[in-house]
């Protein structure tokens, strides 16, 4: 697979299936979470970007970038399996974070799960390291 047969561009409703299937092949999606609902959620933003690489039409990774005027933040970064190793996530990290820097975020913040050992190490490729900090969370809306 050649870069140039990948192409970047904005999420698109007409994308929301394939993405919410990639998002269960990459393992994203946990119970508590609809998908469905966190896309239409994210076309509410106004300061973030949703993005979508494809290969022949077809959606092989996404990006959703959010910046709150504090703190830039990374959620769904997924990339189909068949498609991983290839370089396709750390060029939309780097996007994802020129298009922060040119907002005039300072900072990117985002979650890993603790066991999840190549992604981990994918971002500390990248120079991305764990912050001394505890993630708190507390449901608002029940997405069931």
């Amino acid at each position: 697979m050649t870069e140039d047969q990948i192409f970047i561009r904005d999420f698109r409703p007409e994308d929301a299936d394939a993405v919410v299937t990639l998002w269960h092949e990459c393992g994203l999606v946990r119970p508590w979470n609809d998908p469905q609902k966190d896309i239409a959620r994210k076309l509410t933003d106004r300061n973030g970007a949703f993005w979508v690489a494809t290969r022949a039409d077809d959606v092989i990774a996404t990006v959703m970038v959010g910046y709150d005027g504090h703190r830039g933040s990374i959620n769904y970064l997924a990339v189909a399996p068949l498609c991983q190793r290839t370089g396709i996530a750390a060029r939309l990290m780097q996007q994802a974070e020129a298009f922060l820097i040119e907002l005039g975020c300072p900072k990117v913040s985002f979650c890993v799960r603790k066991d999840n050992d190549d992604v981990l190490a994918f971002y500390d490729g990248l120079g991305y390291a764990a912050d001394d900090v505890h993630f708190l969370g507390k449901r608002l809306i029940a997405d069931e």
